[in-house]
């Protein structure tokens, strides 16, 4: 499976790429056909630290990005949490006799 994360003026194009177990994502560099360049397959974090501000970088922050504004936030939105500095509750009865 495999999404275009950018097109480039030269017609490089690079594609977020998931594997066949849901761990193994990695971004795919198809070179143009004039450069000669050979296809890659780049870690995500590799490609991250390499990439820094380049338009296919800045492609895949902005799709990262668009996944947490798209209500994927999951565990952190689903669990009800006291607001800073409230006061936790009191036990029951029974809940205090079997913590001591």
């Amino acid at each position: 499976m495999r999404t275009l994360i950018h097109d480039g003026s030269n017609d490089d194009r690079w594609y977020l790429c998931r594997g066949g177990d849901p761990a193994d994502v990695y971004v795919f560099h198809e070179p143009n056909g004039p450069s000669g360049g050979r296809p890659s397959c780049i870690e995500i974090a590799d490609f991250l630290a390499a990439a820094n501000g380049s338009p296919e970088h800045r492609a895949l922050l902005v799709m990262i990005g668009s996944l947490v504004g798209a209500g994927h936030g999951g565990l952190a939105s689903s669990v009800s949490t006291p607001e800073p500095g409230a006061a936790s509750a009191e036990p029951t009865p029974g809940e205090a006799a079997s913590s001591i």
